[in-house]
Order: C-alpha cells, then sequence, then structure tokens
C-alpha cells in the first residue's frame, strides 16, 4: 500500500483546495463503511474534502443521515471540511463536484430479470446524469458502483456527453481484490505479495478472473502464479468460480450484500486512479469503456487490467497473452455486456 499522503500528483496539485465528493446511497451499507475512508484521508490524503451525501427520501433515510453527519464531526477528520445532506436534492449534490461514487440503486429482488434490473436503474442513472451534465466540474471523475454497474456507467456517461468518456469507470477493483485475495489465501502469502492479476468484462458471473500474467514473490524471488500454485486445474476452476460467485456466497453467509470489502475496493479504486497510481510492473482492474482493444467491441463499458499514473489518467495494458479458452470466456462478458446495452438503449429510448 503506497500513502496518499506522501504522494504530489497532476490530481491533487491543489492540494490545499478542497474536493467537493458526492457519494449517492449514503445511507446504505457501503456509504457506512466508505465515509471514514473518505473524510479520514485514506483516499485523497491531505487533500481537504467536502461530503455531499446524496440518497433518496424514503422513511428513516433523512434521520439515518443525520446520525452519519455527526458521527463524521464526531470522528474529528482535520480534512473533513463539510458535509451537506442531499436527499433527492441531485442539483444541490452535483453542484461544482470534482468526483462521484455512486452505491445508489434499485437493488435487484428475487425473480427479477437483469433487463427488469436495468430498467429501474435507468431512471436514476439517467437523471443522475443530466444533473452531472449541468451542475458537476467538467473533470468530474465517476465511479459507479450499484449493479449492473457497468451498464449504469453507459448510462450515466451518455446522458452527460460533455464530460470525458475516461472520467467514467465502474468498479471492478472488488473483484480485483477477491482474486488476490484467493491466490494469497492458497499460497500463504501477504495479498501484497501477488501482482499482475486481472478481471475482464461485467461486474457479473460472466467476469473473467485472470491469473495468466499474475507473480508472487515467495521468499524474495519472484515467480508466475502458475509456476507457484502448481495446480492448472484449481486455477481454471475453483479459483474462477469463486471469485465470479464471491458476492453470493457473502450474502448466503450474512444475508446482507458485500459492505466492507466493497468500501476497501472503492478506496482502492479511487486512490490508485486519482492519487497515487499503480505500482511500477503491476496493474489493476477498471470498468472502463472499450477502444477495441482486445477485440471487445468499442462503446461498452467493460473491465480490463489497467495502469494508472495518479492524476485520473489510466491506459489499457496492451499485449498481454490471452489463451483461447479466455478469449472465449472474454467474448461471454461481452456479449452480455452487448444484450444489456441493447436492453438500455430500447428502455432510454422511451423515456
Amino acid at each position: 500500500w503506497v500513502n496518499p499522503h506522501n504522494c504530489l500528483t497532476k490530481f491533487s496539485d491543489m492540494s490545499d483546495t478542497p474536493l467537493t465528493v458526492v457519494l449517492s446511497g449514503a445511507a446504505g451499507q457501503i456509504g457506512y463503511s466508505l465515509l471514514p475512508l473518505l473524510a479520514g484521508g485514506n483516499v485523497f490524503g491531505k487533500r481537504p474534502v467536502h461530503l455531499r451525501l446524496l440518497d433518496v427520501d424514503f422513511p428513516g433515510v433523512a434521520d439515518n443521515l443525520q446520525g452519519i453527519k455527526m458521527e463524521l464531526e464526531d470522528g474529528a477528520y482535520p480534512g473533513l471540511r463539510s458535509v451537506t445532506i442531499c436527499i433527492g436534492e441531485l442539483d444541490k449534490a452535483f453542484q461544482g463536484a470534482d468526483v462521484a461514487v455512486l452505491t445508489g440503486g434499485f437493488p435487484r429482488k428475487q425473480g427479477m430479470l437483469r433487463k427488469d434490473l436495468i430498467d429501474k436503474n435507468a431512471t436514476i442513472f439517467g437523471e443522475q446524469g443530466k444533473a452531472i451534465e449541468k451542475h458537476a466540474s467538467r473533470n468530474i471523475k465517476v465511479l459507479v458502483v450499484a449493479n449492473p454497474a457497468n451498464t449504469n456507467c453507459l448510462i450515466l456517461r451518455s446522458n452527460a456527453p460533455s464530460v470525458p468518456a475516461e472520467n467514467f469507470t465502474a468498479l471492478t477493483y472488488l473483484d480485483h481484490n477477491r482474486a488476490k485475495s484467493q491466490i494469497a489465501l492458497r499460497l500463504g502469502v501477504s495479498v501484497g505479495d501477488v501482482k499482475r492479476v486481472c478481471i475482464w468484462g461485467n461486474h457479473s458471473t460472466t467476469q473473467v478472473p485472470d491469473h495468466t500474467h499474475a507473480v508472487v514473490t515467495i521468499d524474495g524471488k519472484q515467480k508466475s502464479v502458475a509456476e507457484a500454485v502448481a495446480d492448472d486445474e484449481f486455477l481454471m476452476g475453483p479459483f474462477v468460480k469463486t471469485v465470479q460467485t464471491r458476492g453470493a456466497a457473502v450474502i448466503k453467509a450474512r444475508q446482507k450484500s458485500s459492505a466492507m470489502s466493497a468500501a476497501n475496493a472503492i478506496a482502492d479504486h479511487l486512490r490508485t486512479w486519482l492519487v497515487t497510481g499503480t505500482e511500477e510492473g503491476d496493474f489493476v482492474s477498471m470498468g472502463i469503456l472499450s477502444d477495441g482493444s482486445y477485440g471487445i467491441e468499442a462503446g461498452l463499458v467493460y473491465s480490463f487490467p489497467v495502469t494508472c499514473k495518479g492524476d485520473g489518467t489510466f491506459s489499457i495494458v496492451q499485449d498481454l497473452t490471452v489463451s483461447t479458452a479466455k478469449m472465449e470466456a472474454m467474448k461471454l462478458s461481452e456479449d452480455e455486456l452487448k444484450q444489456e446495452k441493447i436492453d438500455a438503449d430500447e428502455i432510454l429510448a422511451r423515456q
């Protein structure tokens, strides 16, 4: 882990100028775990922050947010300049916003088709996109977390055309962390010793965890993960399945979706993208607008391995060797995203 307090980057050149950070779904589980990280310097280092807590006008939400605001004040975070509660007030939330983390969305319910979920969220993210277009900084950096994250990100971006496309991202860093952790657990090493894993595709069970280019340091020596694990059956089977279905496993175990790990992954994503950059010789996974790399249809929001400079930019890692089996899986995930895009386009055309 690189301490963001020690980093000087383009995004934080104006280190004394506070960042305005919007968190939607702020009254939710992820928000409660994430807000201390945003307020306490874990993400933006010494850069002060104004937090805007955005959520919907459901019973109990406003009172919940008042309690969260009190806790943030009681946390006595030196870099926290203000906390503003926004109940359904998109214009107030996004006015001049520099960063937006969008965890709030319509949750998938039993028996609901993915198209139904897209339909419910298209309105939410369409309205937020229009608010970003109208009120936010032209350089706002956006991370979409609410599912279906990739397609919600696409809908959001289509409603904010004056903001650069590369400023919109979807969270697959949680899947990335899950993949690193499973390899580390298998080998009995620190997660920090595992590098160059990646996630391709959609943030769904079609995602493609990839160990092919991963390396691990054991007793001071670096070797490939494939060599260290020495079990192709595990790497092609249980490893992939565990990462793909980990979210469901957490829900089954605690009757609630991932929150603490999701908040940590959000912090990792933002810190790497906007502050520290990727470590030398490593890459991370982010859902971004495809440019056609690896034959993936341009215009889809798809998870790729990327490197970041820490200034709000990223580059897709090129020329990685992809096996036939992995490419077939990547295409299946692409097909799912193509269908989601068709569904989203159909829904948006009706609005």
